[in-house]
């Protein structure tokens, strides 16, 4: 693979750090069950229980996910017990909450990026944060979340809002433009999500949506510092280097996707078509973002595993699909899967987990200097940030 030699450097933008945070309270998923059913009074659905057991038992079986954290506890769900029935309306007390928990969340992992960074919280120049669950309120979580970080005035914000899984990478791909066009621009992105916009009990009609997004969804924040290629030294150290992010859409799959607010909190919907799609679509996403940036991969020679990969886990089937689609060997997507299980899929701030989990040399079989962020969400969209390790 001749992709050192041809990455391009000049005009660039750099990861300079990286931090991440959970809520304290863990589930372990062997419990998650019985303790779903207890809290939302359902254990007399014991045939939903049993199914949702079965889902648990796939998903460990191929993810090994072992444990997810979680801002809700079981003392948060007996104080408003409107959270359990979606025909309540329970808006109002889900966004008072979560208009809290997500800025404090993302406040905790940006400290530990900026402590990394090793600068002080007033240099930032930028400030881009990403939330599905912590949004619907004037002001938002990036008027509090600098509030929160002492950042001056004049910092410029940024805040997307129910982008989904995928917003993490665009929040990254909004850091990056930022970066290249601001000389000396110094870009906070910060990415949080709380499942509790989107808690609710079993439905006695089956809903197989709601077992799957109870049996998947974490609570976690992650912050990235993104900077252009010439860092303060000896301050300043890159992590990676940028050289492009891209986000395609796969036409015609808008229903695979979708999510929306009602009285009863986010009703929220992924298709059993998702892993296949975007196994069918991911080789030419990578193949034009990758040829966008300028470095040469021969794919089709299974160059894909010269490379690393920090690829989105949002389920075991989709990592699954990736991994058979692209050719990858075993252990090339470890990074990915070891987020999965010990966090489970966090929205946004996922894709980050696994950048970091790249960087401390947890990926098992990391692969060459030059890899790729990917990451899907509603659309379907597919987001790709095209990456070089840095010399540290």
């Amino acid at each position: 693979m001749a992709a050192a030699a041809n990455f391009p450097v000049t005009g660039g933008a750099a990861v300079l750090a990286i931090g991440t945070a959970n809520p304290a309270s863990i589930i372990p998923q062997e419990e998650y069950a019985d303790w779903y059913f207890r809290v939302t009074g359902s254990d007399h659905l014991t045939g939903l229980k049993a199914k949702m057991k079965r889902i648990f038992e796939f998903s460990s079986e191929k993810s090994g996910i072992k444990k997810r954290h979680f801002h809700h506890t079981e003392q948060l769900l007996a104080d408003n017990p409107d959270f359990i029935d979606r025909t309540l309306p329970s808006l109002d007390a889900r966004l008072d909450i979560t208009a809290t928990a997500v800025p404090e969340l993302a406040a905790a992992a940006a400290r530990k990026a900026i402590a990394e960074w090793g600068r002080p919280a007033d240099d930032i120049t930028h400030l881009v944060v990403a939330t599905t669950s912590g949004g619907g309120k004037l002001v938002g979580a990036d008027v509090r979340l600098a509030a929160l970080l002492s950042l001056r005035p004049t910092v410029r914000r940024t805040l997307l809002y129910l982008h989904g899984c995928h917003a993490g990478s665009a929040a990254l791909r909004v850091a990056v433009d930022q970066a290249k066009s601001t000389t000396g621009a110094r870009v906070l992105v910060a990415c949080a999500d709380v499942s509790l916009i989107a808690f609710r009990g079993p439905h006695e009609d089956g809903d197989v949506d709601t077992l799957v997004l109870q049996a998947l969804f974490g609570d976690g924040a992650a912050a990235v510092i993104i900077g252009d290629v010439d860092p303060v030294n000896p301050v300043e150290r890159p992590i990676f280097h940028v050289a492009s992010a891209a986000q395609a859409t796969i036409p015609a799959t808008e229903h695979v996707v979708t999510g929306r607010i009602r009285q009863g909190g986010l009703d929220y919907h992924i298709s059993r078509e998702l892993p296949s799609l975007v196994g069918e679509h991911i080789g030419r996403c990578l193949a034009d973002a990758i040829a966008t940036a300028g470095v040469d991969v021969a794919a089709g020679d299974g160059g894909w595993n010269d490379m690393f990969w920090a690829v989105h886990p949002g389920g075991p089937a989709i990592l699954d699909s990736v991994e058979k689609r692209l050719g990858l060997a075993a252990g090339k997507l470890e990074a990915s899967r070891r987020v999965l299980s010990e966090f489970g899929n966090m929205t946004s701030a996922t894709v980050i987990f696994v950048l970091d989990e790249l960087r401390r040399g947890r990926g098992g079989e990391e692969g060459g200097e030059c890899g790729v962020a990917v990451a899907f969400g509603p659309g379907v969209t597919v987001e790709t940030m095209v990456l070089r390790r840095a010399v540290r």
